[in-house]
């Protein structure tokens, strides 16, 4: 535990005793063989046919078992590399795992031809294998995967080329942002440099004069590397276009879609019910606004704290008791896990300088074990990160009955049981009477403003790709371009629940979720996944108890089959239907109504 009691430092002796030592070595040099292996059989076995099913039987399992160990060191290497963002071995060590991870996946391209050249019939029969039980779902989609794909030798030259093109972009921007510093001036003229880590904590401080020297300081920093970071960007959608061309794909939202296994009738459905009750959220921001005596809200106060005498700095320690009796008294199993997560040092939370910023939850499906990495600040918002953390990792923890195929979710359904857990937090502190009534004030206006931000601002970020992407066809989008498109994104999706001047510029360089190269368009997954754990909660409310054997087995399925699917299956709910999205967003009515009373 730091010394400041703000954060622990997680354990990872368990992935490797030590980076690169004999262990780690042996671990890749057997991968790689592994991994030749695996290629050389996959090439020899041609098509599946009636003959050879025994054959790619097992080069299925081998594969199996060489994600699991692909899965392992990617997140050692990652987590290492996002809590020392200054150590330079960790980026090298990324950068030759991935053309490793590029010879894995040309064994992919063999497999996507190989189904996609059998029969239909001998495809059935082999997905009736015994020893292929529980990978019928992922085994379809690599079928289906066949439809829009090149030749193999245009695949594995695609593979080849974004070891040194495509993913290098990502790299490129993940060691800028993980390095760069930010000038803060303070209202007495002090002025300190901070790492950018802490920079979204600070622009949500409780004094807004901070806030706003936080985020205008921050935004300079961003603009010192606005020409690398358009560049990337521009590389990244570039690249993206010009394969979904050669591919076949119709549309760029058709591959994301199919990444997050939903319909476009769905996602069709979810954003027709969000824009038809796009007041829901603006009202909350507007409610806030006029709390701090403004006409609307500036970008960077989406996660300011009202303006109450309650603002101390939460300890680490206090803000973990708070995440446990929330989960304590609506979910003992999650609260025994959370409690077990502590206690084996899976978490990552200590503010320092160097780390990368956000929070993200990673694992290993080699050791059953998941790690949380986030920066703890001692706000409320760094409390819910870390209720939002574990419930992916209880997802995760969930699943490992499930064989390793079917353990691998899209994040339309990955995002739900996160916020499910937030959901948790929330109304546990609104129950604990040794929690302060602005404190709870405190957590009701980050719960709403949090739903806001989940309609709102990650709509802004969808219907921005969208239109960086319809310029992008044309051709590279410039900075003053992008800056433009991103304001005019933001005035029209927040309307006038924004305050005249109070856009944000320069947030397609400083969000770090437009630069993931292994997803495309990462932003939506968040709304789907807030508004679809906010029915699940409602279901929690009504049924109580009862219901949770019922959200288990809701996690257990996100592996074995589409959204539309595994809703269906396990919840009754039809995704397809805005009404069903319509339900979840005027849920917030009535807080929203307690809100506006409170304050």
């Amino acid at each position: 535990m730091s010394d400041n009691n703000q954060g622990v430092v997680w354990d990872l002796s368990s992935f490797f005793p030590e980076f690169n030592g004999p262990e780690m070595q042996s671990f890749k040099e057997e991968f790689v063989e592994g991994i030749e292996q695996l290629k050389t059989r996959a090439e020899e076995a041609g098509p599946l046919t009636a003959d050879n099913g025994d054959t790619w039987e097992e080069i299925l399992i081998l594969a199996e078992g060489l994600g699991v160990r692909a899965g392992h060191i990617m997140a050692y290497v990652g987590c290492l590399e996002s809590a020392d963002a200054r150590n330079d071995e960790f980026p090298g060590e990324r950068a030759n795992l991935a053309r490793t991870l590029a010879e894995f996946a040309k064994f992919d391209v063999d497999m996507v031809h190989a189904f996609k050249a059998a029969d239909e019939d001998v495809f059935e029969a082999f997905l009736g294998r015994e020893n292929l039980a529980g990978m019928e779902y992922s085994l379809r989609r690599t079928r289906e995967r066949g439809e829009y794909t090149m030749s193999r030798a245009e695949e594995k030259l695609a593979t080849d080329l974004s070891v040194d093109g495509l993913h290098t972009w990502g790299r490129l921007y993940d060691r800028i942002s993980g390095k760069l510093e930010f000038e803060l001036e303070l209202p007495d003229g002090t002025k300190k440099m901070k790492p950018i880590s802490q920079w979204r904590a600070l622009m949500g401080d409780a004094d807004r004069a901070i806030g706003r020297a936080a985020f205008e300081g921050g935004n300079r920093a961003w603009e010192g590397v606005e020409n690398i970071c358009a560049a990337a960007l521009n590389a990244i959608a570039g690249n993206r276009l010009t394969l979904n061309r050669y591919r076949g794909r119709k549309h760029f939202l058709d591959g994301p879609l199919f990444q997050a296994a939903i319909s476009r009738e769905t996602i069709d459905a979810m954003y027709e019910a969000i824009h038809a009750n796009i007041d829901v959220a603006r009202n909350i921001f507007k409610a806030k606004a006029g709390a701090l005596g403004q006409e609307g809200i500036w970008m960077f106060e989406r996660e300011s704290p009202l303006p109450l005498d309650d603002h101390e700095k939460i300890t680490w320690d206090r803000g973990t008791a708070m995440v446990d009796r929330a989960f304590s008294e609506v979910y003992p199993t999650l609260a025994d896990y959370y409690r077990s997560f502590l206690k084996n040092g899976w978490m990552e939370s200590e503010l320092r300088p160097g780390k990368r910023p956000g929070a993200f939850c990673t694992g290993s499906h080699l050791t059953g074990e998941q790690r949380v990495y986030m920066t703890f600040n001692g706000t409320l918002s760094d409390v819910k990160t870390m209720a939002h953390e574990i419930g992916h990792a209880f997802h995760s923890h969930i699943l490992k009955e499930k064989r390793p195929t079917a353990r691998h979710y899209p994040m339309t359904l990955a995002e739900t049981a996160s916020i499910f857990g937030e959901h948790i937090l929330a109304e546990g502190v609104y129950e604990d009477a040794s929690i302060s009534d602005d404190q709870k004030l405190l957590m009701l206006d980050t719960d709403l403003c949090g739903a806001a931000i989940l309609i709102l601002d990650i709509t802004v970020r969808f219907e921005f790709e969208k239109k960086f992407h319809e310029e992008r066809m044309k051709g590279e989008v410039s900075v003053a371009r992008l800056k433009e498109l991103m304001v005019e994104t933001q005035r029209e999706v927040f309307g006038d629940a924004l305050a005249k001047g109070g856009e944000d510029p320069m947030f397609w360089a400083s969000k770090l979720h437009f630069y993931i190269t292994g997803v495309s368009f990462y932003n939506f997954p968040y709304t789907f996944g807030f508004l679809l754990a906010r029915s699940l909660y409602a279901m929690l409310k009504a049924e109580g108890p009862s219901f949770l054997p019922k959200y288990e087995e809701f996690l257990r399925q996100t592996g074995s089959g589409t959204v539309e699917e595994v809703a269906m299956a396990t919840l009754g709910a039809d995704t397809t239907k805005p009404e069903f999205w319509t339900a979840a967003i005027r849920s917030l009515e009535a807080p929203l109504e307690q809100y506006k009373s409170l304050i």
